[in-house]
């Protein structure tokens, strides 16, 4: 059995799953106010926004902060949640990098 981690997954792929899950949150207005709080970002912006990779890993990491929302999305999406972190790893790399 094949386990998915980041060199499964491509940067195509990743982007992809990272979109999903902004459409994902943009159809919940609560969810999205949440978002633009934590993030910064105005309503405004997001569409420019979106095309950036570090963008894109935070609605990752902001949808791994919510296990509820996490595990909702990827239902919805039929992706086992270790996709999400790969994605994430695949559009921001090593978090120990940043540190």
């Amino acid at each position: 059995m094949q386990t998915a981690t980041h060199r499964s997954i491509t940067e195509d792929q990743a982007q992809e799953i990272a979109t999903n899950a902004l459409i994902h949150l943009s159809q919940d207005p609560e969810l999205v106010g949440r978002f633009l709080a934590v993030s910064g970002i105005g309503p405004e912006s997001i569409r420019d926004a979106a095309s950036e990779p570090g963008f894109l890993a935070g609605v990752l990491e902001f949808l791994m902060g919510d296990e509820a929302l996490l595990l909702t999305f990827c239902e919805n999406q039929r992706l086992r949640p270790t996709m999400i972190a790969a994605a994430r790893f695949v559009l921001a790399g090593d978090p120990a990098d940043h540190g």
